[in-house]
């Protein structure tokens, strides 16, 4: 059975799956796991999500699929991602995120 991206709405197909990380769990609010709620997300957006935020501007800002989805630091990219079927991208930690790590 495929699975679909709850971030860009891409569907991964069933042959991609043999790649266990072609698909991921996201925690919406990160370093709280345990209590975390969780999306399924593909590795292209979960990466990204990771180099255009900190962890803790995800916690304050982007705990909810709404709100990622709404975040001007993501609109490029996600128009960009909803037009390829690639699920492997090269991703660059943001200046900003550089900055408050």
């Amino acid at each position: 059975m495929s699975t679909t991206c709850e971030l860009c709405r891409r569907t991964v197909p069933v042959e991609r799956l043999d790649d266990p990380q072609v698909v991921q769990e996201h925690h919406l609010r990160p370093e709280e796991r345990a209590t975390s709620p969780t999306v399924t997300l593909c590795r292209p957006c979960h990466d990204q999500i990771h180099a255009t935020f900190t962890n803790e501007e995800l916690r304050a800002d982007y705990d909810t699929l709404e709100a990622l989805r709404a975040a001007d630091r993501l609109a490029d990219y996600l128009d960009w991602i909803r037009t390829t079927d690639t699920l492997s991208i090269q991703v660059e930690t943001s200046d900003h995120v550089r900055r408050r790590r």
